[in-house]
């Protein structure tokens, strides 16, 4: 069985976990939501800081939620956000989406959200994830594609950007414009029973541009994404403050406007 081979090409650095904390189940998990019952076992893979992962064990209060990750870093926080929210349902562990410790028809559902865009064998992260789900039970995925963001006014060093993080996530081991290809890979996978969706995040007002320009302008050039950008050979210091600044330029302008496609897929395992 394999093992994970990629590199998280954001890390866990204050301006990624300024966005990841924004994240909630009805932002980014909405398309899963209607499926979910109060009883349900949940495996949440990729959880992160833990937002999403709290909000669907209130979601399921008479179930439980397993919320992994591969950064044993990252779940200290995890915990604490669930210990702020009073659950009691909820557990954290350290795992491996290409070979989850866990037994053959355990979860009724299986969530990964922004997973598979950054492992090695994102189809054989589904076969696992098909693998410890119950009959009847869901396998849910959603990933941004990166190719398909788009935005307003147009700026050269916003396309640099794109491109830049684009070179660097496919270095890395990653596949950046995994949303169009969920659908695919669950083929690929072996699914048989595929409801494909999208949606998107857009930022348009005046709070959101600066937020959602400041983070990023932070994150080009005090992260890991940053390092592995200077480290791999993909940009000097000096283009990425020009990136940067190019974030922060974008985000001043009143009429900018910003919008990330993501590909969802809801798969149901026969009975």
């Amino acid at each position: 069985m394999s093992k994970e081979t990629a590199v998280y090409t954001h890390g866990h650095h204050e301006s990624v976990l300024r966005s990841h904390t924004w994240r909630t189940a009805v932002n980014s998990a909405a398309y899963l939501l209607p499926s979910l019952k109060p009883h349900m076992k949940i495996l949440d893979i990729g959880c992160g800081p833990g937002t999403i992962t709290a909000d669907l064990a209130e979601l399921v209060p008479d179930g439980h939620v397993t919320a992994v990750d591969h950064a044993p870093g990252i779940l200290d926080q995890a915990r604490a956000t669930a210990a702020e929210r009073g659950l009691e349902n909820v557990e954290f562990a350290v795992a491996d989406v290409h070979a989850l410790e866990y037994p053959d028809d355990t979860f009724c559902v299986v969530h990964a959200h922004q997973v598979l865009q950054h492992v090695g064998d994102p189809v054989q992260a589904l076969r696992e994830m098909y693998r410890v789900t119950k009959p009847g039970g869901f396998v849910a995925v959603r990933d941004s594609d990166y190719a398909a963001m788009t935005w307003y006014p147009l700026s050269q060093g916003m396309d640099d950007w794109l491109d830049l993080y684009r070179r660097v996530a496919r270095a890395n081991g990653g596949e950046p414009d995994a949303g169009r290809r969920l659908r695919s890979w669950a083929l690929t996978a072996g699914f048989t029973d595929i409801t494909s969706s999208s949606s998107t995040w857009c930022y348009a007002t005046a709070e959101e541009r600066a937020w959602w320009s400041g983070l990023w302008a932070d994150r080009t050039v005090a992260s890991a994404y940053a390092d592995c950008a200077t480290e791999g050979g993909h940009a000097t210091a000096e283009q990425l403050n020009a990136v940067s600044e190019a974030w922060r330029d974008w985000g001043r302008q009143e009429d900018a406007w910003f919008s990330v496609l993501h590909g969802e897929i809801l798969c149901r395992k026969p009975a």
